[in-house]
């Protein structure tokens, strides 16, 4: 008869999933500390106090403090790029131009001054949102092209093509930092119709 070489001790704790409505109460929680501490002033105990959560159950859902952010910053979004299919690239880029809602704008103005330095010197922050969110949005961008190019919208050689991505960012981060004003609708409506249409030829 063989001993039994089973594992006496307590069994690993299982990631349990969160509600959407918890998930979002920890992500908004996120968002606010983000802009009024940064992200170097943000901690996963700070997180905790606020939504009446443990750490233990912050760190069974997120690795650490870079993928709850990131996590928080991609649920942010008023809308995501896989979302819009308008059945044209103008009516696409549109789209996308119509979510800027101004108070919001004036909200992700913060959250772009709480997580400026963090991103450039913090190599695991940089890592998750890219995995997190550059990544995903960017690849749904090129399938937004895409459509365009199979409709024969856009020839598929258009040499602006590669900088979409970077000018409608652009568009967004440039205003406050010139103007100091936020990216509304109506100017995102404007650089999309006067400077990215003209330079993919439509």
């Amino acid at each position: 008869m063989t001993a039994d070489t089973s594992p006496t001790g307590p069994p690993s704790p299982r990631r349990t999933r969160l509600t959407p409505e918890r998930a979002a109460e920890l992500h908004e929680a996120v968002i606010d500390l983000l802009c009024e501490v940064g992200y170097e002033g943000l901690t996963m105990d700070a997180v905790a106090a606020r939504t009446r959560s443990s750490k233990a159950t912050l760190y069974r859902q997120w690795k650490g403090k870079p993928q709850l952010v990131a996590s928080a910053l991609r649920h942010h979004k008023p809308i995501k790029v896989a979302d819009i299919d308008t059945g044209t690239l103008r009516g696409d880029l549109l789209a996308l131009s119509a979510v800027a809602d101004p108070a919001r704008m004036e909200q992700d103005m913060a959250l772009m001054r709480g997580l400026g330095h963090a991103v450039h010197t913090n190599p695991d922050l940089n890592r998750a949102l890219r995995e997190e969110l550059i990544e995903p949005e960017t690849a749904e961008m090129r399938r937004l092209l895409q459509r365009a190019v199979d409709r024969g919208e856009l020839a598929p050689d258009t040499p602006a093509v590669e900088f979409v991505t970077h000018m409608m960012l652009g568009a967004f981060v440039v205003r406050p930092l010139i103007e100091d004003r936020p990216a509304d609708p109506d100017y995102l409506t404007r650089f999309v119709e006067a400077a990215l249409l003209p330079a993919l030829g439509l």
